[in-house]
């Protein structure tokens, strides 16, 4: 393994977990209570995967984590993954099925 690589994963690491912290707070915050699948659906890689490549999104939260501390990484996963994160739920809550009836048209 390179040392780039090794030093990647490390930043995921740390990222991960600041990450996971993030979202555990924002959750009791937010619905008062523990879900452990929105947890899931907030830190996944086929969640994070909507911004880049989930190794690199959770090494930057590590990167800013130990450069500027645990607020600056809550900050930018306010600014860039929650809004992507709140529009999933969005269309994560939608009904299935519902469609537009067309005028005159009988529902299915």
């Amino acid at each position: 393994m390179s040392e780039r690589r090794k030093q990647l994963l490390e930043e995921a690491w740390v990222g991960d977990a600041v990450l996971a912290l993030y979202a555990r707070e924002r959750i009791l915050r937010e619905d008062g209570r523990m879900d452990g699948e929105k947890f899931t659906r907030m830190t996944s890689n086929q969640f994070l995967n909507g911004l880049g490549e989930p190794t690199a999104v959770e090494a930057e939260v590590g990167r800013l984590y130990q450069r500027e501390g645990l607020a600056a990484a809550f900050q930018w996963i306010e600014l860039k993954l929650l809004p992507l994160f709140e529009k999933h739920e969005q269309r994560r809550a939608r009904p299935r099925h519902s469609r537009p009836v067309a005028e005159g048209a009988a529902p299915n």
